[in-house]
């Protein structure tokens, strides 16, 4: 489905999507994921679990879905079995905090001892306050939590993946980024804590793409759009016109998990946009080439400016 945006944002496309689309479909064979181990953070419900159905539909041999709460993924584990009988996928399950180092380093020690190497890692999970309208009145313990697991939780779980001792030399991973960063909401100020901890995390993911081939590691960060959850009605409230669908950041993750969005790596890119219409625009595609700032988090209003344009100067 297309149409007028849902939620405040500058499009790349003609075409606006808020539900899934063919391009983007699972099911399509160039975004297969037959033989391929996918760790999806966050993954016991809400759109981590929907992106987990997704990578089903994509034919992955193995999906491990991490969250805090051992409850919810026994209900995870067990919808997801319950709907896919016959997939083929194995599905796994850890309880972990990804603010916590150990938890997280207990993680990838546990994959590892069972000779299980992660192919693609989803970073969905997230501290998502604080929220408030006067930053300086917050807690510093609660703000810098947010830190600590958005950019700092999600770093370390980023760094055991490229790094697990049972990857080839030759081994290509994929690492996708779910990020809200550059959410607006009028009339309030288009950042708050949560989402400069996103963007943070975002702009940090782009650094390391330019030092990593996307040979080495696909790394692709994206806006998944204004889905109604728990969190996003309490913030936004009931009255928006029209929210988006699950299937389309899902979907949207599997096809940045493939090798069809190699061109964007390092990018942060939003799920309404056309896959299609974007890889067409031959202006985007140069602008991609020739600008290394473009569609990565930076100063509004810049350029990007790297430390060559100093001593060219």
């Amino acid at each position: 489905m297309s149409g007028p945006p849902s939620f405040s944002a500058m499009s790349l496309t003609k075409t606006h999507h808020s539900d899934t689309y063919p391009a983007i479909s699972p099911t399509k064979p160039s975004l297969s994921q037959a033989g391929k181990t996918i760790l999806i953070t966050g993954g016991a419900s809400g759109i981590g679990f929907e992106i987990a159905r997704s990578f089903v539909k994509a034919s992955a041999s193995r999906i491990i879905i991490l969250s805090r709460r051992t409850s919810a993924l026994d209900i995870a584990s067990e919808k997801l079995r319950d709907e896919f009988p016959s997939s083929g996928t194995e599905f796994l399950t850890r309880q972990a905090d990804i603010g916590d180092d150990s938890s997280i380093t207990s993680v990838w020690d546990s994959l590892n001892s069972q000779n299980i190497l992660v192919h693609v890692l989803v970073l969905n999970g997230v501290h998502a306050t604080p929220f408030g309208p006067d930053t300086l009145s917050m807690d510093k313990g609660e703000l810098m939590k947010g830190f600590d697991v958005n950019v700092g939780g999600n770093f370390l779980m980023s760094s055991k993946f490229v790094k697990q001792p049972l990857r080839s030399t030759d081994q290509q991973l994929n690492l996708v980024n779910l990020s809200t960063a550059g959410i607006q909401r009028h009339p309030a100020p288009s950042q708050n804590p949560y989402t400069t901890s996103k963007a943070a995390f975002a702009a940090l993911l782009g650094r390391i793409a330019d030092e990593r081939s996307v040979e080495d590691v696909q790394i692709i960060s994206f806006h998944p759009g204004l889905l109604c959850t728990e969190g996003t009605v309490s913030y936004f409230g009931q009255n928006l016109p029209r929210w988006d669908k699950m299937a389309l950041p899902a979907d949207f993750a599997v096809w940045a998990a493939s090798q069809e969005a190699s061109w964007l790596h390092g990018r942060f890119v939003w799920a309404h946009w056309d896959v299609d219409e974007l890889r067409a625009d031959k202006a985007i595609s140069t602008q991609l080439e020739q600008e290394k700032g473009f569609l990565k988090v930076a100063v509004q209003g810049l350029g990007g400016v790297s430390f060559d344009s100093y001593f060219n100067y």
